[in-house]
């Protein structure tokens, strides 16, 4: 019953044309990126989702802009300088991730091109990606234009408690990340929709906006 109602609820969110356009415009430009965009803007990304781990989405976005090619140039020092002044709550670990993941730089781009299983490709990233784990990952994958995997954050994990569907967990270990993941992908495939867009209309539903 708790699984129908959340479904319910999404499906009455894809009928409202203001917020399915705001998704399917947020999906495109995904997609685009992944397939068209440079492989700078796709580490960008990568840096965005790193910024945004434990920490606003919203001011991430603000300092992915601020930054630009700065990811790629900037000393790991003048990374971290600039962090702080722009306000990150973690800016030298962030500043160091960034950096640690620059020899990456090719190979990450060639993957995220290539077709293939966001699910193994978010594997790799967690086991080679400074500052990735399967939540950062995933909401990088998801941002570049894979649609098969789950971004499991705090929003989601309160979301899915309200409606009876899971436990607050008090750890998020890999195995209750991907038995939620597995919830998520059962609500997907009654909407008839990907995890990427499931994910664009949960976070609409806790905060009445699409990010990214």
């Amino acid at each position: 019953m708790a699984l129908n109602e959340l479904v319910m609820d999404v499906i009455s969110l894809t009928q409202r044309n203001e917020v399915r356009e705001l998704v399917e415009r947020r999906l495109q430009q995904f997609k685009t990126l992944g397939k068209e965009g440079s492989c700078d803007d796709i580490f960008s990304e990568l840096s965005f989702c790193i910024l945004t781990a434990n920490f606003s989405a919203e001011k991430g976005i603000a300092i992915q802009k601020a930054i630009g090619v700065g990811f790629l140039m900037m000393t790991q020092q003048e990374l971290e300088q600039a962090l702080r002044k722009m306000g990150h709550r973690y800016p030298q670990k962030r500043a160091e991730f960034i950096v640690k993941n620059r020899p990456l730089y090719q190979e990450i781009c060639r993957m995220v091109k290539k077709d293939g299983s966001g699910k193994t490709l978010r594997d790799w990233l967690c086991k080679n990606v400074y500052g990735f784990g399967l939540k950062e990952a995933s909401h990088f994958l998801r941002n570049v234009g894979f649609s098969d995997v789950a971004i499991i954050d705090f929003h989601i994990i309160d979301l899915l408690a309200k409606y009876g569907l899971i436990e607050k967990p008090k750890s998020l270990t890999r195995k209750r990340y991907i038995e939620i993941e597995k919830i998520l992908e059962a609500v997907a495939k009654r909407i008839g929709i990907g995890l990427d867009a499931l994910d664009l209309y949960l976070w609409f539903m806790e905060t009445g906006k699409v990010l990214k």
